[in-house]
């Protein structure tokens, strides 16, 4: 079985956002938001113990919709306004000081974002996803992440997608370009209980350069 953490690993967690929890939302999704949520949670909780560093994903659409491009082409309508309650990352999935927060106009978290130059930053090599949607937002930055040689695992019991056979189809072609790719999150955070890396750095204030 393919090793699930390679080198230094980061956790994503893409576009966990009060959509999710609204089922006459202008996009398509699963059911199941709030369980998928809470165990984003449980894997946050866990790379934050390990000292493995964790990087928040917003989807964000300006209000005069001149970002959209050609996003509103197929099932889904406006979403992901900015300053829309909808679009705020969920109470318990954001950023601590001292975490990454990484907003984002198109599908990839990649796509016209400071993503590779963090995880350059950081030294990453192994990244895992978790989030929404599946076939859509997950399901290019996987592609993205594959295409810059990374090793990447995505949480399948931590990401839904538009419609069920959506999700099944996406994550089997996200195994079909990496073998291994898919795993549990119990799994993944028993990986991260066993990573032996680099401490937790501390914060250092902007203000005076002090750390906390």
């Amino acid at each position: 079985m393919t090793e699930i953490l390679i080198g230094q690993p980061v956790l994503i967690s893409i576009d966990h956002q009060q959509a999710g929890y609204n089922e006459n939302y202008a996009i398509p999704q699963m059911g199941g938001y709030a369980e998928r949520v809470e165990r984003a949670v449980e894997l946050v909780e866990a790379a934050r113990s390990a000292g493995i560093p964790v990087i928040f994903i917003q989807e964000r659409h300006a209000r005069t919709l001149a970002d959209f491009g050609r996003e509103l082409d197929g099932s889904e309508g406006v979403h992901c306004v900015e300053d829309d309650p909808d679009t705020r990352l969920v109470e318990l999935l954001q950023p601590w000081p001292d975490e990454y927060f990484v907003p984002k106009r198109r599908y990839s978290s990649f796509f016209g974002t400071d993503l590779e130059i963090l995880l350059k930053g950081l030294g990453a090599r192994t990244l895992v996803l978790c989030g929404a949607l599946t076939d859509v937002c997950v399901h290019y930055t996987f592609v993205d992440a594959h295409q810059h040689d990374y090793h990447v695992r995505v949480a399948q019991d931590v990401v839904g997608g538009s419609l069920q056979d959506a999700h099944d189809a996406s994550l089997r072609a996200m195994e079909y370009l990496q073998t291994g790719a898919l795993r549990d999150s119990s799994e993944i955070i028993a990986a991260f209980g066993a990573y032996d890396g680099a401490p937790r750095p501390p914060v250092r204030s902007i203000a005076d350069g002090a750390t906390r």
